[in-house]
């Protein structure tokens, strides 16, 4: 049996087998089986992209975020998993967001961009913030076949907060320049030329941006909030700050294992800290300085650190 209650706002679904030790195909009698209720989300009356206020009186403005919400809210194991790991990275990003003057609420780019993994999209963008190589080296990073600074968190952060900056400086308010980090300054000022609108909200734009910060604003209310959406996590369910320190080389690395075994760790490990190391080498002909990130002893046994 199928059950709307509008009023509610809630669906409500009635088992029609059940179950008893195994599997059993009796079937239920109307009104017998257990009532599974899934909610509608409550949309705010008040809400902000980086100080800017979203005009939730229009229609379309409400909806837009509605299904954003619903589709988190409910996509239940990749939400919880990326507010566990939001409890590692976080720290990091907004510290490169506060010292860049760009605000907090652009961590959720990063979780909007690439779910805060080293990803790679069908066009080559890679890492949290999906750089193009070109833009990449544009902005000062290094990418080759050993070192590929689009996977560094704390670099791409910095290059994606001076692109930010500049299309604050052309655009004027955030919430455009959040639209032009996922459609680009030049798909932005076409569709600005082509329909003479400026708001973000007024524009009719290609599905992937018109859905864009509606999806950021999802991922901003439900990680700030997590119970008033379903996701009840203790603190210790989250995933930690790994405790590190750095190592400085200006030379050539010939074999990362032996580096990491002669630092008391593992190959794995070193990867997993530094995955812009793309090799197992690092030639280094221009004596280059790079700091290696490594795992504090005892690191991989949580409860070891977190009391310290």
């Amino acid at each position: 049996m199928l059950l709307i209650a509008t009023a509610g706002v809630a669906v409500v679904l009635l088992a029609k087998t059940a179950y008893s030790g195994g599997l059993d195909n009796e079937t239920l009698k109307p009104g017998e089986g257990e009532a599974y209720v899934v909610n509608g989300v409550e949309i705010p009356k008040r809400l902000t992209f980086a100080g800017e206020p979203v005009p939730l009186d229009l229609f379309d403005v409400r909806e837009a975020l509605d299904r954003e919400l619903l589709s988190n809210t409910y996509f239940h194991s990749q939400t919880i998993r990326l507010i566990k790991m939001a409890n590692r990275y976080f720290p990091e990003i907004e510290e490169v967001l506060r010292e860049n003057l760009v605000p907090d609420d652009f961590k959720y780019l990063a979780v909007a961009e690439s779910g805060l993994t080293q990803a790679v999209s069908p066009a080559k963008a890679v890492g949290f913030w999906q750089l193009l190589k070109g833009t990449a080296m544009e902005y000062g990073l290094e990418v080759n076949l050993e070192v590929d600074e689009r996977y560094h968190v704390s670099k791409s952060t910095e290059v994606a907060c001076r692109y930010l900056i500049e299309s604050y400086r052309k655009y004027g308010n955030w919430t455009m320049t959040a639209a032009s980090y996922n459609a680009g300054r030049k798909g932005v000022d076409r569709q600005i030329e082509r329909q003479k609108k400026e708001n973000y909200y007024d524009l009719l734009l290609n599905e992937e941006t018109a859905r864009y910060l509606y999806r950021v604003l999802a991922f901003k209310l439900i990680f700030e909030d997590p119970e008033a959406y379903g996701f009840e996590l203790e603190e210790h369910e989250l995933y930690p700050e790994i405790p590190v320190y750095t190592v400085e080389i200006d030379s050539a690395v010939a074999d990362f294992a032996d580096f990491a075994r002669d630092y008391g760790t593992n190959y794995k490990i070193l990867k997993y800290l530094n995955p812009w190391l793309r090799d197992s080498q690092l030639s280094n002909p221009g004596r280059k300085r790079y700091e290696i990130i490594l795992p504090e002893k005892g690191f991989r046994r949580p409860d070891a650190w977190e009391s310290k």
